[in-house]
C-alpha cells in the first residue's frame, strides 16, 4: 500500500491505496465521487474523463499514484461555486445533449478541455475531438450542438444528421 495525495475540485484529500489502483477507482471508491463513470477499462468509452494539471485524461488508463500532488478535475467539480449548472452543463441540458446520461460526465470533461483549447470550435473540430467519447443513445448530434452553444455560437447552422 502506498500513500497519494492529490487536490480534487480545489480541495487537499489524501488515502492509502494499492500500486495498480487506478484514478478512477481512487475516485470512485475512495473519496465516493460517482460522477466519473467507468464504461470499458480500455480507455475506449471515454465515460471516465478527468482533468488533470489541466489536461483531459481517461482516469481508467492512469494509476491513482501518477496522479500524487496533481490538481484533479471531475464533473462534481463544474457547477458553478452557487451550485447551478455551468455554461456547458446548461448547453447540454437546454439543446438535449444527453439521454441515458451515462456518458455525459465524460462528455462535459472532454468538452470543458475543448473550449478551453479551442474557445470557438467549427462543428469538425468538436466531432474530431470527441472521438474518444462513445455514446451509444444520442447519435451525437445533440451533443455537438450542446458544445457549439457552450461556445457561444449559433446552433441553427449545425446541419442535421
Amino acid at each position: 500500500m502506498a500513500q497519494v495525495s492529490m487536490t480534487v475540485n480545489g480541495k487537499a484529500v489524501s488515502g492509502e491505496v494499492e500500486g495498480r489502483t487506478l484514478l478512477s477507482a481512487f475516485l470512485r471508491e475512495n473519496l465516493e465521487m460517482t460522477g466519473t463513470h467507468v464504461g470499458c477499462d480500455t480507455s475506449q468509452c471515454g465515460a471516465c474523463v478527468v482533468h488533470v494539471d489541466g489536461s483531459a485524461v481517461k482516469s481508467c488508463t492512469m494509476l491513482a499514484l501518477e496522479a500524487d500532488g496533481a490538481d484533479v478535475g471531475t464533473i462534481e467539480g463544474q457547477a458553478n461555486a452557487d451550485g447551478s449548472l455551468n455554461v456547458i452543463q446548461q448547453a447540454f441540458q437546454d439543446h438535449h445533449g444527453l439521454q441515458c446520461g451515462f456518458c455525459t460526465p465524460g462528455m462535459v470533461m472532454s468538452a470543458a478541455a475543448l473550449l478551453k483549447e479551442n474557445p470557438k470550435p467549427s462543428e469538425a473540430d468538436v466531432r474530431a475531438y470527441l472521438e474518444g467519447n462513445i455514446c451509444r443513445c444520442t447519435g451525437y448530434h445533440n451533443i455537438v450542438k450542446s458544445i457549439m452553444a457552450a461556445s457561444g455560437q449559433d446552433v441553427a447552422k449545425i446541419a442535421a444528421e
